[in-house]
């Protein structure tokens, strides 16, 4: 690979560079390179450390700089379904012994944003000038293909890409890791403003922001010029390698978080929930085993409390003190398995308030499903819209209005996760306006799609909804979701991702109740809140980033390590192109899952590069290798100030006081016990109904007793004896006289 002599900040003139046009022959033989190569500096070799990758259209590939010799042993790249625009990835690589400016990467077209990207050193390079849509979508030999061939042709492929693909298992690429990077001709974005800078990053830390930085000649520069950089998305709610009724989730730690980074997503937030007889520390433990060695990006747990006892209460503790736990979930719903009831929820809110916690809340009326679900199944409703028929809205709207409730008196403040319906957001909504310190949480699939799908005559399709609470029929109800998230009402947002193969779900068949419950998203929810949230106008970049990332980090304490693009932050920054486009489906994301419920779904804004911790672990559409384990556990300190700062004022201010006065000098009335109407206290033993006070003497005195309490007056009288007589007694008068 030949050396090029630009510097560093001519990179991004090469995106703009469209005079090179490519001639028939070199466009019918075009590929679009993903990594280019890299000159070893001890050397001067050129070292080939990637894949090409075919075009969208067509299928020609090269490897690299240095294509093989037998054309047909190339290995042949599947078409993909995503669409994204062009991106000089990598800048170049510095050689520290000669100090000259290295092409480290190549430019990247994808038919959706701008000209074609050709330029001197792309030739010098080996690679062959990417051409832009208009040429890719012209035909090859215009004079000899006649306008209905031409038809039938576009009519072919367009049917080809419509076609289901079966999933393919994703390669990954190795690259040259450095501790020092630099982000150049970016947009930074945070949550409250934009402006141009680099961005340095050193050890993991970011460095310095500013324009003209002076930085080691050993760092690696990555373009961003025309994007955004932005910090790296917190899901603040996922169950990853989730253990269920003798299923496991299909994505595990390593997986999953892949997935997240191929989202933008740099953090998450898992819930260690164990249906064992396990303690909470041990089910603790049992999840840091599985996820240490495993993540790809920072991660931090929350722990599931299904059950109340003091030998509970202990475990909150150790967690809080010694775990880095700052947050529990309780159940409302889950009749019979992990529900608490309201008594206990009180308790358990009043014991987070005094460790600083926060309270994270599953709402839904747990005792009204258990009778909906065995209606459902008594009148034969079996299939997946018994699992929504079973939920209705109100009941998840009445959960929510009673855990606020709830926690509210114990003085704690509340989470809402899994926010699915109008009528619960609507209830945070107001309550927030009344100043109730609650949060709101929906998630991927609730602001993405919406229920309809429980009624598809597909099992497939319909089962892969299943979620609780429900997604709701109303297909109005994403974009209402998404306007209280733009406004404030609602504050961040997570997966929920639980993710299961079709046939794990297929164990529900005959029987809803069965299905285990889960969604994807971890992957899709930046892309889906862009979509639906900025380049619909409901929201700008800022609260883009302040709903997918800062919130959350102000809300979990995390704040300012994460969520902010700031000097001595971590280094989670996302290079994201706000105008490229992609498909959604599950034949070409990240996860493990054969089905993705928002398939078919095109989106605009699309992570270019994710980087954990100054470490680039997602690049062109592809993960980075030997990524497993570069990921951390976060220790959470309690009594966040974001949260306990405002609850505790609030607290001072609502503490009820006594109203000081002066004494009465004047008359007091005795005031007799307080008696009801016709009451008299008893003072003997009760009288037996069975004797009689009435005598035809007429003798009989009332209240005189002998000492057991039986009147003197029939103390001595002649037992009754019995008549002989008719019904009505002996007649006096004597007929036959």
């Amino acid at each position: 690979m030949a050396e090029s002599s630009r510097d560093v900040s001519d990179t991004a003139s090469v995106m703009s560079d469209s005079s090179a046009a490519p001639s028939p022959r070199t466009a019918r033989r075009r590929h679009l390179a993903m990594f280019g190569n890299i000159v070893d500096p001890n050397e001067g070799k050129s070292l080939d450390f990637g894949s090409d990758r075919s075009s969208r259209r067509g299928s020609g590939s090269s490897a690299g700089s240095n294509p093989p010799s037998n054309p047909g042993s190339a290995p042949h790249t599947p078409p993909r379904t995503r669409r994204l625009g062009p991106s000089s990835m990598f800048g170049q690589l510095v050689d520290p012994d000669e100090g000259k400016s290295l092409q480290f990467g190549s430019e990247r077209s994808f038919g959706s944003r701008r000209g074609s990207s050709g330029s001197n050193s792309a030739h010098e390079n080996g690679n062959t000038p990417p051409k832009d849509k208009k040429d890719q979508d012209e035909p090859q030999e215009p004079k000899e293909m006649e306008g209905g061939e031409e038809e039938q042709e576009e009519k072919k492929e367009e049917k080809a890409e419509a076609a289901p693909k079966p999933r393919v298992k994703r390669e990954e690429v190795t690259i040259q890791q450095t501790n020092k990077v630099l982000i150049k001709g970016g947009t930074v974005v945070n949550d409250d403003r934009s402006f141009s800078a680099d961005v340095y990053v050193e050890d993991g830390i970011i460095a310095q922001i500013g324009h003209d930085l002076s930085v080691p000649d050993d760092t690696i520069a990555i373009s961003a010029e025309g994007k955004l950089v932005i910090p790296g998305g917190i899901d603040t709610h996922t169950h990853l390698q989730f253990p269920k009724n003798g299923l496991t989730s299909v994505d595990d730690f390593s997986q999953g978080t892949k997935a997240a980074a191929a989202g933008g997503t740099t953090m998450i937030i898992d819930c260690v929930l164990d249906s064992s007889d396990c303690s909470l520390v041990e089910a603790y433990d049992k999840w840091r085993a599985m996820a240490d060695d495993s993540v790809v990006g920072d991660y931090a747990l929350n722990v599931a409390i299904t059950k109340w006892d003091n030998k509970v209460k202990i475990d909150m503790e150790k967690l809080v003190h010694q775990r880095g736990v700052n947050a529990f979930l309780v159940f409302m719903s889950y009749k019979d398995k992990w529900q608490l009831t309201d008594s206990e929820l009180y308790q358990a809110f009043c014991h987070m308030r005094d460790l600083g916690a926060l309270a994270l809340v599953h709402a839904e009326n747990g005792d009204v499903i258990k009778q909906g679900e065995d209606e459902m199944i008594k009148q034969g409703v079996v299939g997946p819209e018994g699992h929504e028929l079973s939920r209705p809205e109100e009941v998840e709207a009445e959960a929510v209005q009673r855990a606020i409730t709830i926690a509210d008196q114990a003085n704690c403040p509340l989470y809402v996760v899994r926010v699915m319906s109008k009528g619960s957001a609507d209830v945070i909504a107001e309550c927030r306006k009344k100043g109730y310190v609650v949060y709101g949480e929906p998630i991927a699939a609730s602001l993405g799609t919406d229920g309809t799908q429980y009624w598809n005559t597909k099992w497939r399709e319909a089962a892969a909804h299943v979620t609780s609470p429900p997604l709701r029929p109303d297909p109005t109800t994403p974009g209402y979701l998404m306007d209280l998230l733009a406004n404030g009402d609602l504050q961040v947002t997570g997966s929920a991702h639980c993710s299961w193969t079709t046939g794990q779900r297929a164990a529900g068949q005959s029987d809803f109740t069965k299905i285990p419950h889960g969604v994807n998203g971890i992957e899709e929810r930046m892309s889906i809140v862009w979509e639906n949230g900025v380049a619909t106008g409901k929201m700008d970049e800022n609260t883009f980033v302040a709903v997918t990332s800062t919130n959350a980090a102000k809300i979990f304490n995390l704040y300012p390590r994460k969520g902010k693009i700031a000097v001595d932050s971590d280094a989670d920054i996302v290079i994201w192109d706000a105008e490229a486009v992609r498909t959604i489906s599950a034949s070409s994301h990240h996860q493990a899952s054969d089905v993705n419920i928002f398939e078919g779904m095109e989106v605009h804004g699309v992570p270019v590069a994710t980087l954990s911790k100054g470490r680039v672990i997602f690049k062109d559409d592809q993960i980075v290798a030997n990524s497993e384990g570069h990921g951390v556990f976060v220790d959470r300190k309690a009594h966040c100030d974001h949260i306990y700062g405002r609850l505790e004022a609030r607290a001072k201010y609502l503490l009820p006081r006594a109203v000081i006065r002066m004494e009465h000098d004047g008359p007091v009335a005795q005031v007799a016990p307080a008696v009801a109407a016709g009451y008299q206290p008893r003072t003997s033993r009760p009288r037996n109904l069975h004797e009689s006070q009435f005598t035809l003497s007429g003798d009989t005195k009332q209240g005189d007793e002998d000492e057991i309490g039986t009147p003197i007056s029939r103390r001595n009288r002649k037992p009754a004896t019995r008549v002989n007589a008719p019904p009505g007694g002996r007649s006096s008068l004597n007929i036959f006289e």
